[in-house]
């Protein structure tokens, strides 16, 4: 997991290191500490940041450095299993397109048109998300123990 300085996510977020203290203290945006008591930004929480535009409540008003504003996509898709996350690998070949997401640390892949892969503008290191759908989900756990 990777872990940001305050300055350095604040500047990411397009937003001030003061701001940021804020959004900790009224847990707007989740934060690790060091053994000395400093905190430390998640990679995940600055992407899920930038991809909801700010808080998740309220559109920014400035883009965040290196990173493509996606504002308001939230209020047009219906479905809420999203997986947020950085692109970690495209490969266009012919009319589809692999792109494989880093969620958390663990890869997503989809498999779309080459088309919509060009439409979408996706590019390594870009933030997006995944939506998830499914008409069943499976739990599956080992078989217990009979004494």
């Amino acid at each position: 997991m990777e872990l940001l300085l305050l300055r350095d996510a604040a500047r990411e977020l397009g937003v001030s290191y003061p701001t940021l203290k804020q959004w900790i203290y009224h847990q707007k945006i989740r934060s690790v500490r060091t053994a000395g008591g400093h905190h430390r930004i998640p990679r995940s929480e600055i992407d899920r940041l930038a991809f909801f535009g700010g808080t998740g409540k309220q559109p920014k008003t400035r883009p965040a450095p290196g990173l493509r504003p996606s504002e308001g996509l939230e209020h047009f898709i219906s479905g809420r299993n999203q997986l947020i996350g950085r692109v970690s690998k495209v490969e266009i070949v012919g009319l589809l397109a692999k792109v494989v997401l880093d969620v958390g640390g663990q890869s997503v892949t989809a498999i779309i048109t080459s088309d919509a892969c060009r439409d979408l503008g996706l590019e390594k290191g870009q933030t997006a998300a995944a939506l998830i759908k499914a008409t069943e989900v499976m739990i599956i756990a080992p078989s217990p123990l009979k004494s």
